[in-house]
């Protein structure tokens, strides 16, 4: 056989390879990450439930999930060991590290009125409204003076009689 042959054979085998190694590697953090659980850390769950740990076997954990109820996990269903503060956080809503930009939890103070900006706003309303500039405007006037209006007689006899119908109380609603 040549090489060319066993070239794509050999490319297969070692993308296999590299993601079972992959993939090892992960279950061996997960296995350590599992192993050093102690009592007292905080746990959560696979099924996203967030618990303490109360004590630690070869195969299972017992975890208190709130006050007087303790629950029996196999250590595969252990997710995720949390720090801490990061386990405080999510469970009993403390924050240890504290920022000066929180947002307030009443919108009163995100309304207030800076002073500059309201002294500002009262010099002049603002006109959103399109200006003609005086150059556009006497562009138009010597266009119109140039070119006399041509109208149609038919337009203009169909436009009266239309106007002699309301006239005579008819209207256009149908």
């Amino acid at each position: 056989m040549s090489l060319v042959t066993l070239l794509p054979f050999i490319v297969l085998i070692g993308a296999m390879f590299l993601m079972t190694r992959s993939a090892k590697k992960k279950q061996q953090q997960a296995v350590d990450m599992r192993n050093q659980m102690q009592p007292g850390s905080g746990v959560r769950t696979i099924g996203g439930m967030y618990a303490t740990v109360k004590e630690v076997s070869d195969d299972t954990v017992l975890v208190d999930a709130g006050p007087g109820v303790e629950l029996l996990f196999a250590k595969n269903a252990i997710g995720a060991v949390l720090s801490d503060d990061e386990y405080n956080r999510i469970v009993h809503g403390i924050e240890h590290d504290l920022k000066s930009d929180i947002v307030p939890d009443d919108a009163s103070s995100l309304t207030e009125v800076d002073e500059h900006a309201a002294d500002a706003s009262d010099d002049k309303p603002i006109d959103l409204g399109k200006k003609d500039t005086p150059a556009d405007a006497a562009d138009e006037a010597k266009a119109d003076d140039a070119e006399p209006k041509k109208t149609d007689d038919a337009e203009s006899k169909k436009a009266d009689d239309a106007e002699s119908k309301k006239a005579d109380g008819e209207s256009d609603a149908k």
